[in-house]
């Protein structure tokens, strides 16, 4: 694909990107798509869908206290637990308000791993990154912020959520619905939107302006960015998802230059 070139102009000393079809074909990848990246709150989708895996499993329930007085698993993935970004300080009740929380997927992390008897790292690693191949990715820290992977990784797991394996699929399409709808929150580095919405660990486009995927993004697209430069998305839709890593910090280079890829990209596959 021609329009993944575009991240040659990107003012950043390393990026690789690629596309993943629905069917789970590549359609295009550029740059070193092998090289770790850390991957910054992109962590956050993995993390939920071991939460997810852990779910289907029967070793926790989505609606089963966690978290906060009042606050259960589906509100720490949905960043409406009231937790504080980066505190273990509670802010709001839950539900209330979408307060996107770091402190929430640790707490989470935590209670899948006292559920599980697992550390939460070790049981992603068995229940995602293991079973999908994703031998280069590796979590040693929090579950919101702290993994490193490789494009060639990611594109394995953009497929995964695409045409489920792992989970069922309608775990899947519950996860890119909206939970607790018409929350109006901060979008980190976009400002307040509303709504602010969000999936179980998936952030949704929906209506947002301004935002890091296209003009021609779907609104049911789904996925996340990270502070470290990186992001994948997913437009079901256009049938497809884009994984972009790179080495240098979420910024306004980023802003104005992410759309625009993603709107190249987006049209390169209908055309």
């Amino acid at each position: 694909m021609q329009s993944l070139a575009l991240t040659e102009n990107w003012p950043v000393p390393t990026a690789a990107a690629a596309v993943v079809r629905a069917d789970g074909t590549l359609a295009g990848a550029y740059g070193p798509t092998a090289h770790r990246f850390p991957l910054a709150s992109v962590t956050k989708p993995l993390a939920a869908y071991a939460v997810l895996v852990a779910y289907e499993e029967g070793a926790v329930e989505l609606d089963e206290p966690a978290g906060p007085a009042g606050s259960t698993v589906r509100h720490l993935l949905a960043h409406t637990s009231g937790l504080a970004f980066d505190e273990h300080r509670v802010t709001a009740p839950p539900g209330t308000r979408r307060l996107y929380s770091n402190a929430g997927f640790e707490v989470l992390g935590d209670h899948i791993a006292k559920a599980t008897d697992i550390p939460f790292a070790e049981y992603l690693r068995q229940a995602v990154l293991e079973p999908l191949g994703m031998s280069s990715t590796v979590l040693d820290g929090s579950p919101a912020k702290d993994a490193v992977s490789t494009v060639d990784d990611l594109v394995r797991f953009a497929a995964e959520v695409q045409a489920p394996r792992l989970l069922d699929p309608r775990t899947v399409l519950e996860a890119m619905s909206v939970v607790h709808p018409g929350l109006t929150g901060i979008l980190p580095g976009y400002g307040h939107q509303r709504p602010n919405d969000w999936g179980l660990g998936f952030e949704i486009r929906d209506a947002k302006s301004p935002h890091w995927t296209g003009a021609t993004s779907s609104p049911r697209t789904f996925g996340h960015f990270g502070q470290s430069g990186t992001f994948l998305w997913i437009d079901p839709d256009a049938q497809a998802a884009c994984v972009a890593l790179t080495d240098r910090a979420f910024g306004p280079w980023a802003i104005e230059a992410w759309p625009p890829f993603t709107d190249a990209v987006l049209a390169e596959l209908r055309g």
